[in-house]
Protein backbone atom coordinates (compact mmCIF):
# COMPACT_ATOMS: atom_id res chain seq x y z
CA UNK A 1 0.00 0.00 0.00
CA UNK A 2 0.96 3.39 -1.05
CA UNK A 3 -0.45 6.82 0.64
CA UNK A 4 1.79 9.21 -1.75
CA UNK A 5 1.66 12.05 0.87
CA UNK A 6 3.17 10.38 4.00
CA UNK A 7 4.93 7.21 1.35
CA UNK A 8 7.16 9.85 -0.12
CA UNK A 9 5.86 11.35 -2.53
CA UNK A 10 7.21 14.64 -1.43
CA UNK A 11 10.82 12.96 -0.32
CA UNK A 12 12.44 16.02 -2.41
CA UNK A 13 10.69 18.89 -0.23
CA UNK A 14 8.79 19.88 2.14
CA UNK A 15 5.77 17.88 3.52
CA UNK A 16 2.88 19.45 2.89
CA UNK A 17 0.95 20.21 6.40
CA UNK A 18 -2.47 19.66 6.01
CA UNK A 19 -2.31 17.16 3.61
CA UNK A 20 0.22 15.39 5.21
CA UNK A 21 -2.07 15.37 8.46
CA UNK A 22 -4.91 13.72 6.15
CA UNK A 23 -2.58 11.19 4.44
CA UNK A 24 -1.26 10.26 7.84
CA UNK A 25 -5.14 9.18 9.29
CA UNK A 26 -5.54 7.72 6.10
CA UNK A 27 -2.48 5.52 6.10
CA UNK A 28 -3.15 4.78 9.78
CA UNK A 29 -7.04 3.85 9.18
CA UNK A 30 -6.28 1.53 6.19
CA UNK A 31 -3.17 -0.19 8.10
CA UNK A 32 -5.77 -0.66 10.87
CA UNK A 33 -8.51 -2.07 8.88
CA UNK A 34 -5.85 -4.27 6.81
CA UNK A 35 -4.52 -5.63 10.14
CA UNK A 36 -7.91 -7.03 11.30
CA UNK A 37 -7.73 -9.24 7.97
CA UNK A 38 -6.22 -12.89 8.57
CA UNK A 39 -3.85 -13.63 5.56
CA UNK A 40 -3.05 -9.88 4.71
CA UNK A 41 0.76 -8.92 5.16
CA UNK A 42 0.71 -5.29 4.06
CA UNK A 43 3.97 -3.57 2.30
CA UNK A 44 3.98 0.28 3.26
CA UNK A 45 6.31 2.82 2.09
CA UNK A 46 7.14 5.42 4.66
CA UNK A 47 8.69 8.73 3.84
CA UNK A 48 11.58 8.81 6.40
CA UNK A 49 10.54 11.99 8.28
CA UNK A 50 7.39 10.15 9.37
CA UNK A 51 8.83 6.81 10.37
CA UNK A 52 7.80 7.35 14.32
CA UNK A 53 4.22 8.80 13.33
CA UNK A 54 2.50 5.60 12.26
CA UNK A 55 2.22 2.50 13.75
CA UNK A 56 3.40 -0.05 11.09
CA UNK A 57 4.05 -2.83 13.86
CA UNK A 58 4.68 -5.91 11.71
CA UNK A 59 4.50 -4.92 8.52
CA UNK A 60 7.31 -4.69 6.08
CA UNK A 61 8.18 -1.12 5.87
CA UNK A 62 10.10 0.32 3.07
CA UNK A 63 11.44 3.96 4.25
CA UNK A 64 11.62 6.55 1.64
CA UNK A 65 14.32 9.28 1.78
CA UNK A 66 15.46 11.80 -0.35
CA UNK A 67 17.49 9.69 -2.36
CA UNK A 68 14.99 7.54 -3.99
CA UNK A 69 12.57 7.81 -7.01
CA UNK A 70 9.49 7.04 -5.79
CA UNK A 71 7.90 6.38 -8.88
CA UNK A 72 10.52 3.24 -9.30
CA UNK A 73 10.30 2.22 -6.14
CA UNK A 74 6.22 2.00 -5.84
CA UNK A 75 6.55 0.10 -9.41
CA UNK A 76 9.22 -1.95 -8.18
CA UNK A 77 7.25 -3.01 -4.99
CA UNK A 78 4.08 -3.23 -6.46
CA UNK A 79 5.35 -6.46 -8.61
CA UNK A 80 6.34 -8.44 -5.87
CA UNK A 81 3.08 -8.23 -4.33
CA UNK A 82 -0.59 -9.82 -5.09
CA UNK A 83 -2.53 -6.36 -4.75
CA UNK A 84 -1.87 -2.58 -4.65
CA UNK A 85 -3.98 0.03 -2.92
CA UNK A 86 -2.69 3.64 -3.93
CA UNK A 87 -4.17 6.57 -2.28
CA UNK A 88 -2.86 9.64 -3.79
CA UNK A 89 -4.05 13.33 -4.69
CA UNK A 90 -5.24 13.32 -8.69
CA UNK A 91 -3.43 16.38 -9.30
CA UNK A 92 -0.87 16.71 -11.52
CA UNK A 93 -2.11 12.76 -13.27
CA UNK A 94 -0.40 11.56 -10.00
CA UNK A 95 -3.16 9.14 -8.94
CA UNK A 96 -3.96 7.88 -12.60
CA UNK A 97 -0.32 7.05 -13.12
CA UNK A 98 -0.03 5.14 -10.08
CA UNK A 99 -3.09 3.43 -11.32
CA UNK A 100 -1.89 2.92 -14.92
CA UNK A 101 1.50 1.59 -13.30
CA UNK A 102 -0.25 -0.95 -11.15
CA UNK A 103 -2.43 -2.05 -14.12
CA UNK A 104 0.77 -2.76 -16.46
CA UNK A 105 2.39 -4.40 -13.93
CA UNK A 106 -0.93 -7.17 -14.08
CA UNK A 107 -1.05 -7.05 -10.61
CA UNK A 108 -4.90 -6.36 -8.56
CA UNK A 109 -5.37 -2.54 -8.66
CA UNK A 110 -7.90 -2.28 -5.31
CA UNK A 111 -9.19 1.42 -6.16
CA UNK A 112 -10.66 2.31 -9.23
CA UNK A 113 -8.81 2.01 -12.91
CA UNK A 114 -6.64 4.89 -14.13
CA UNK A 115 -9.63 5.42 -16.90
CA UNK A 116 -12.01 6.41 -13.92
CA UNK A 117 -9.44 8.72 -12.21
CA UNK A 118 -8.91 10.34 -15.89
CA UNK A 119 -13.19 11.08 -16.05
CA UNK A 120 -14.19 11.89 -12.04
CA UNK A 121 -10.05 13.66 -11.29
CA UNK A 122 -10.82 16.25 -13.87
CA UNK A 123 -13.57 18.68 -12.61
CA UNK A 124 -14.82 20.27 -15.99
CA UNK A 125 -15.67 16.50 -17.59
CA UNK A 126 -17.13 15.33 -14.41
CA UNK A 127 -19.19 17.83 -14.77
CA UNK A 128 -19.99 17.37 -18.38
CA UNK A 129 -21.08 13.63 -17.72
CA UNK A 130 -23.39 14.36 -14.68
CA UNK A 131 -25.23 16.79 -16.94
CA UNK A 132 -25.29 14.01 -19.33
CA UNK A 133 -26.89 11.58 -16.96
CA UNK A 134 -29.63 14.69 -15.37
CA UNK A 135 -27.93 14.48 -12.04
CA UNK A 136 -27.77 17.87 -10.28
CA UNK A 137 -24.66 19.46 -10.17
CA UNK A 138 -22.72 22.79 -9.64
CA UNK A 139 -22.41 24.97 -13.23
CA UNK A 140 -19.33 24.34 -14.34
CA UNK A 141 -16.85 26.94 -16.79
CA UNK A 142 -13.32 27.16 -18.15
CA UNK A 143 -11.77 29.76 -16.79
CA UNK A 144 -10.22 30.75 -19.53
CA UNK A 145 -13.13 31.63 -21.12
CA UNK A 146 -14.91 33.24 -18.22
CA UNK A 147 -15.40 36.33 -17.84
CA UNK A 148 -16.38 38.22 -14.21
CA UNK A 149 -19.95 38.75 -13.55
CA UNK A 150 -21.76 39.62 -10.04
CA UNK A 151 -22.21 37.75 -7.17
CA UNK A 152 -19.76 35.16 -5.19
CA UNK A 153 -17.89 32.54 -7.52
CA UNK A 154 -14.59 29.73 -6.80
CA UNK A 155 -11.85 29.34 -8.87
CA UNK A 156 -10.37 26.19 -8.10
CA UNK A 157 -7.89 23.38 -10.35
CA UNK A 158 -9.62 21.19 -12.72
CA UNK A 159 -7.70 18.53 -10.86
CA UNK A 160 -7.23 19.56 -7.23
CA UNK A 161 -7.79 17.51 -4.24
CA UNK A 162 -9.07 19.01 -1.12
CA UNK A 163 -9.04 22.73 -1.08
CA UNK A 164 -6.10 23.06 -3.36
CA UNK A 165 -5.72 26.31 -5.56
CA UNK A 166 -9.15 26.98 -4.85
CA UNK A 167 -9.72 30.65 -4.43
CA UNK A 168 -13.43 32.77 -3.55
CA UNK A 169 -14.05 35.80 -5.57
CA UNK A 170 -16.41 38.49 -4.11
CA UNK A 171 -16.14 41.40 -6.60
CA UNK A 172 -14.27 42.64 -9.94
CA UNK A 173 -10.78 43.42 -7.96
CA UNK A 174 -11.04 39.40 -6.78
CA UNK A 175 -11.12 38.25 -10.24
CA UNK A 176 -8.64 40.67 -11.57
CA UNK A 177 -6.05 39.51 -8.97
CA UNK A 178 -6.79 35.53 -9.44
CA UNK A 179 -6.67 36.57 -13.58
CA UNK A 180 -3.26 38.18 -13.12
CA UNK A 181 -1.72 35.31 -11.17
CA UNK A 182 -3.13 32.45 -13.46
CA UNK A 183 -1.15 31.94 -16.33
CA UNK A 184 -2.54 28.67 -17.22
CA UNK A 185 -6.62 29.60 -17.10
CA UNK A 186 -6.72 26.21 -18.50
CA UNK A 187 -5.54 24.60 -15.33
CA UNK A 188 -8.77 26.27 -13.86
CA UNK A 189 -12.68 26.40 -13.31
CA UNK A 190 -15.53 28.60 -12.48
CA UNK A 191 -18.34 27.73 -10.53
CA UNK A 192 -21.22 29.99 -8.59
CA UNK A 193 -20.32 29.69 -4.80
CA UNK A 194 -23.42 28.43 -3.70
CA UNK A 195 -24.45 28.64 0.04
CA UNK A 196 -25.34 25.38 1.65
CA UNK A 197 -24.27 22.48 3.96
CA UNK A 198 -21.13 20.53 2.77
CA UNK A 199 -21.95 16.86 2.98
CA UNK A 200 -19.97 14.01 1.87
CA UNK A 201 -21.07 10.74 0.35
CA UNK A 202 -18.86 7.60 1.56
CA UNK A 203 -19.77 4.79 -1.39
CA UNK A 204 -17.92 1.97 -3.01
CA UNK A 205 -19.01 0.95 -6.55
CA UNK A 206 -18.64 -2.25 -8.67
CA UNK A 207 -19.78 -1.72 -12.40
CA UNK A 208 -22.41 0.70 -12.29
CA UNK A 209 -23.88 -0.71 -8.61
CA UNK A 210 -23.19 1.31 -5.69
CA UNK A 211 -23.24 0.76 -1.80
CA UNK A 212 -23.70 3.89 0.51
CA UNK A 213 -21.61 3.63 3.31
CA UNK A 214 -22.42 6.48 5.57
CA UNK A 215 -23.21 10.40 4.86
CA UNK A 216 -20.86 12.50 6.76
CA UNK A 217 -20.79 16.81 7.26
CA UNK A 218 -17.30 18.52 6.21
CA UNK A 219 -16.52 21.79 8.32
CA UNK A 220 -14.77 24.68 6.36
CA UNK A 221 -13.28 27.85 7.57
CA UNK A 222 -12.43 30.39 5.39
CA UNK A 223 -8.77 31.97 5.49
CA UNK A 224 -7.66 34.55 3.17
CA UNK A 225 -10.16 33.62 0.81
CA UNK A 226 -9.40 29.86 0.36
CA UNK A 227 -11.55 27.23 2.33
CA UNK A 228 -10.15 25.04 4.61
CA UNK A 229 -11.22 21.53 5.43
CA UNK A 230 -11.17 21.69 9.35
CA UNK A 231 -13.17 18.61 10.42
CA UNK A 232 -15.02 16.05 9.10
CA UNK A 233 -18.40 14.30 11.09
CA UNK A 234 -18.50 11.02 9.63
CA UNK A 235 -21.64 9.04 9.86
CA UNK A 236 -23.56 12.38 10.59
CA UNK A 237 -27.08 11.90 9.02
CA UNK A 238 -28.54 8.18 9.56
CA UNK A 239 -31.47 9.25 7.18
CA UNK A 240 -29.39 7.90 3.86
CA UNK A 241 -33.44 7.88 2.08
CA UNK A 242 -32.07 11.32 0.74
CA UNK A 243 -29.13 10.04 -1.08
CA UNK A 244 -30.09 6.06 -2.23
CA UNK A 245 -30.93 7.45 -5.60
CA UNK A 246 -28.51 9.87 -6.11
CA UNK A 247 -25.98 7.01 -5.32
CA UNK A 248 -27.36 4.77 -7.52
CA UNK A 249 -27.41 7.45 -10.36
CA UNK A 250 -23.77 8.12 -9.80
CA UNK A 251 -22.96 4.49 -9.73
CA UNK A 252 -24.74 4.03 -13.45
CA UNK A 253 -22.96 7.22 -14.85
CA UNK A 254 -19.14 6.12 -13.77
CA UNK A 255 -19.72 2.59 -14.01
CA UNK A 256 -15.97 2.49 -14.39
CA UNK A 257 -15.68 3.60 -10.66
CA UNK A 258 -14.67 0.50 -8.56
CA UNK A 259 -13.94 0.16 -4.41
CA UNK A 260 -14.26 3.18 -2.49
CA UNK A 261 -15.06 6.50 -3.65
CA UNK A 262 -15.88 9.74 -1.54
CA UNK A 263 -19.03 12.15 -3.04
CA UNK A 264 -18.50 16.16 -2.41
CA UNK A 265 -21.93 17.63 -2.13
CA UNK A 266 -23.64 21.11 -1.46
CA UNK A 267 -26.98 20.89 0.21
CA UNK A 268 -29.52 24.05 0.24
CA UNK A 269 -33.21 23.91 1.10
CA UNK A 270 -34.40 23.18 -2.61
CA UNK A 271 -31.73 20.63 -4.01
CA UNK A 272 -28.84 18.28 -3.45
CA UNK A 273 -26.05 19.45 -5.87
CA UNK A 274 -23.16 16.70 -6.72
CA UNK A 275 -19.81 18.85 -6.46
CA UNK A 276 -17.04 16.30 -6.91
CA UNK A 277 -16.35 12.77 -7.34
CA UNK A 278 -13.22 11.33 -5.74
CA UNK A 279 -11.91 7.87 -7.02
CA UNK A 280 -10.07 6.80 -3.80
CA UNK A 281 -9.74 6.79 0.12
CA UNK A 282 -10.92 10.00 1.78
CA UNK A 283 -10.60 11.56 5.21
CA UNK A 284 -13.95 10.74 6.07
CA UNK A 285 -12.89 6.80 5.38
CA UNK A 286 -11.03 7.02 8.64
CA UNK A 287 -14.04 7.69 10.96
CA UNK A 288 -16.19 4.59 9.22
CA UNK A 289 -14.83 1.47 11.31
CA UNK A 290 -15.04 3.79 14.71
CA UNK A 291 -18.55 4.50 13.57
CA UNK A 292 -20.31 1.85 12.10
CA UNK A 293 -18.14 -0.94 12.98
CA UNK A 294 -17.81 -1.83 8.98
CA UNK A 295 -13.99 -2.74 7.60
CA UNK A 296 -13.88 -0.83 4.21
CA UNK A 297 -10.83 -2.80 3.54
CA UNK A 298 -12.21 -5.83 3.68
CA UNK A 299 -15.53 -5.14 1.89
CA UNK A 300 -13.54 -3.68 -1.16
CA UNK A 301 -11.46 -7.27 -1.12
CA UNK A 302 -14.98 -9.05 -1.20
CA UNK A 303 -15.51 -6.36 -4.47
CA UNK A 304 -13.14 -8.87 -6.08
CA UNK A 305 -15.68 -11.99 -6.07
CA UNK A 306 -19.19 -10.78 -5.15
CA UNK A 307 -20.89 -7.92 -3.78
CA UNK A 308 -19.70 -6.21 -0.14
CA UNK A 309 -21.58 -6.38 2.85
CA UNK A 310 -22.34 -2.86 4.18
CA UNK A 311 -24.77 -3.29 7.12
CA UNK A 312 -23.21 -1.68 9.97
CA UNK A 313 -22.41 -3.15 13.25
CA UNK A 314 -22.68 0.33 15.11
CA UNK A 315 -24.15 3.83 14.92
CA UNK A 316 -22.68 6.35 15.97
CA UNK A 317 -21.06 10.13 14.66
CA UNK A 318 -17.01 10.22 14.82
CA UNK A 319 -15.70 13.79 14.21
CA UNK A 320 -12.10 13.64 12.33
CA UNK A 321 -10.49 16.69 13.00
CA UNK A 322 -7.85 17.52 10.20
CA UNK A 323 -6.27 21.04 11.28
CA UNK A 324 -6.59 23.10 14.08
CA UNK A 325 -8.97 26.70 14.03
CA UNK A 326 -6.97 29.84 13.99
CA UNK A 327 -9.14 30.78 16.75
CA UNK A 328 -8.56 27.78 19.17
Amino acid sequence: MFEYITGGGFNKQALPGSLAREGRLMLQALLDNLAAIDGIEPVVMLDERLAGSVNAVGKSTVIIGPEHDVMEEFTRLAGQCDAVWPVAPEFDGILQALCQAVELSGRILLTSPASAVAMTGNKLRTYERLMQHDIATIATYSFDTAEYRSGEWIVKSIDGAGCAESYLIEDRQDFAAISSQSQDKNRFIFQPHIQGEKTSLSCLFKQGQGWLLCVNLQRFEIINKQYQLTECVVNYQADFSPYQNLVAAIAQAFPELWGYAGIDLIETAEQIYVLEINPRLTTSFTGIYDGLGINVAQQVLRLLNGEPQVNPARNQSIAVKVRESDAA
